[in-house]
């Protein structure tokens, strides 16, 4: 892969401009294992704009009801697979979501990110009143950590393509 298509490919898994370069310099991975090991060291040192900036690549669970049924009746895209069993809720639990990442943007400055796969809109939900309480500086440490679970799915499913 060139490095401009590895630039490509990698900022789909995470939109940190220097982790990405970061990535493509430190090519070739000698497995699969090696990939996951730089992504977490590289990620480590990420700082809270860094941090900040790869949540600009996410969409806004719940932000838009309209978008929100639009964009998980198909999930052609990884993120809309990711957030799929947002598909399945009902419409309080959207409402509820809808509302609730309102609250943690205004209240945080930056968006909910949470690693969707696998998880209900119920249980998104459950994380979302879970961290609502908190402070800025330990949802700046969630998000990186959930942005680096996010960033090891994609890998992966960059890796099968």
């Amino acid at each position: 892969m060139s490095p401009e298509r590895a630039t490509e490919a990698l900022t789909r898994c995470c939109g940190c401009a220097r982790w990405v370069r970061d990535m493509v310099a430190a090519r070739p991975f000698a497995s699969d294992d090696a990939v996951h090991a730089a992504a977490d060291r590289l990620w480590g040192s990420a700082t809270p704009s860094e941090v900040l900036e790869a949540l600009t690549h996410h969409p806004e669970i719940g932000a838009d009801l309209a978008s929100l049924r639009a964009r998980f009746a198909s999930t052609a895209g990884w993120s809309g697979a990711e957030q799929a069993a947002l598909g399945h809720a009902d419409e309080q639990t959207l409402l509820a979501l809808r509302d609730g990442n309102l609250e943690y943007k205004a209240k945080f400055g930056f968006i909910f990110v949470v690693c969707a796969t696998g998880k209900s809109a119920a249980q998104m939900l459950e994380l979302l009143q879970a961290r609502l309480p908190g402070d800025r500086e330990t949802e700046l440490r969630n998000a990186a950590r959930e942005q680096q679970a996010i960033t090891h799915l994609r890998l992966i499913k960059l890796a099968d393509e």
